[in-house]
């Protein structure tokens, strides 16, 4: 079994910056721009090798799993997501969605899941400091029998 320890919710999760945008005309608010990551705020602690978009369907779960060599920062960019991070003998509960942007940090070595509250598909975006490579084996399937995934289909 790999060891992790971890710290608060709080260490694990990053509110980002999220900005109105204008159109250039009458400047009326067309959208918004969220911004997660860059060079100078030093908010993740090694540079990402790998970017990804992961979609997960409504009600489904990714995981749980563990990166055994891999640092991950998630942030839910349309829909809805809870990321379940197993914290020694208690579960955190980070939600994350395109409404309230939440970075979260998974350190290599912790258990993490995360599930799809939304009516709808939900795409999350992933940075990671180890890029993925097929056959690389340093991601293990475990089980949170513990954990009750059923109060999220309430």
């Amino acid at each position: 079994m790999i060891s992790y320890v971890l710290m608060e919710k709080n260490d694990l999760s990053i509110n980002l910056e999220k900005h109105e945008t204008k159109d250039i005309g009458d400047g009326h608010v067309n959208g918004s721009l969220t911004v997660v990551w860059r060079d100078w705020d030093k908010i993740i602690k090694k540079e990402p090798k790998m970017v990804y978009v992961s979609s997960v369907n409504p009600r489904e779960i990714k995981g749980p799993h563990i990166h055994t060599e891999r640092n991950s920062y998630f942030v839910c960019i349309q829909g809805k997501v809870i990321f379940v991070i197993k914290n020694e003998n208690e579960y955190l509960e980070i939600e994350s969605s395109e409404q309230n942007p939440v970075m979260v940090f998974v350190p290599k070595g912790v258990p993490s899941a995360h599930i799809n509250i939304s009516s709808e598909s939900s795409k999350v975006l992933a940075l990671a400091d180890i890029a993925w490579k097929p056959n690389d084996n340093e991601m293990k399937n475990i089980q949170f029998d513990d954990y009750e995934w059923k109060k999220w289909n309430e």
